[in-house]
């Protein structure tokens, strides 16, 4: 069995932890803590890659995952996001000058949606393409297929129990590393 390190430090938590806590439930949130943390690092490396920060990768696959014509207003940008109306204009501003979205015809005069242009596309899929890859290598080579279904069936049982107690996940990730 490889040695990770919530294993090296767990005994030592344990001792400082008040009496009751069940240290497996502790180990799992602490390496569910950390797993979550290095895909945030592989989604961050994918994104500057491409010159994106996470935030513009995150609002890029946004307009990427509505589908043709692949636009939204900032509003529900900013509600998918989680994101203030400033924080949103701030982000579509910058994407504008980069040429990865553009402004769309407006129904009302008072929505203003923004577009996801070729030039987004193809920044979206090459940094999507790197992170989906590097996860994919990362997997593999720790787990067999079976093993990987296992833990994504483990994995869906425990978030659905945590749903089911403590209401709906947010559907978005919200990294640590916005920028």
């Amino acid at each position: 069995m490889v040695t990770d390190s919530v294993g090296a430090e767990l005994p030592e938590w344990l001792r400082a932890m008040p009496s009751g806590v069940d240290g497996e439930v502790e180990a799992a949130r602490q390496r569910l803590g950390r797993l979550v943390r290095s895909c945030e690092g592989l989604l961050a490396r994918a994104a500057e890659g491409q010159g994106l920060s996470i935030g513009d990768l995150e609002a890029l696959s946004v307009l990427r995952r509505s589908g043709p014509p692949y636009e939204r207003t900032p509003k529900q940008l900013g509600e998918t996001l989680g994101l203030t109306s400033g924080t949103v204009s701030v982000r579509l501003d910058r994407l504008i000058r980069a040429g990865f979205v553009e402004p769309a015809g407006a129904s009302d005069g008072r929505s203003k949606p923004v577009r996801l242009t070729r030039r987004g596309h193809t920044q979206w899929r090459a940094a999507t393409g790197k992170r989906a890859a590097s996860e994919r290598e990362l997997f593999t080579e720790a787990l067999t297929e079976r093993e990987l279904a296992r833990l994504n069936g483990l994995l869906a049982t425990l978030l659905g129990h945590f749903e089911q107690q403590l209401g709906p996940a947010p559907k978005h990730d919200t990294p640590r590393l916005r920028q």
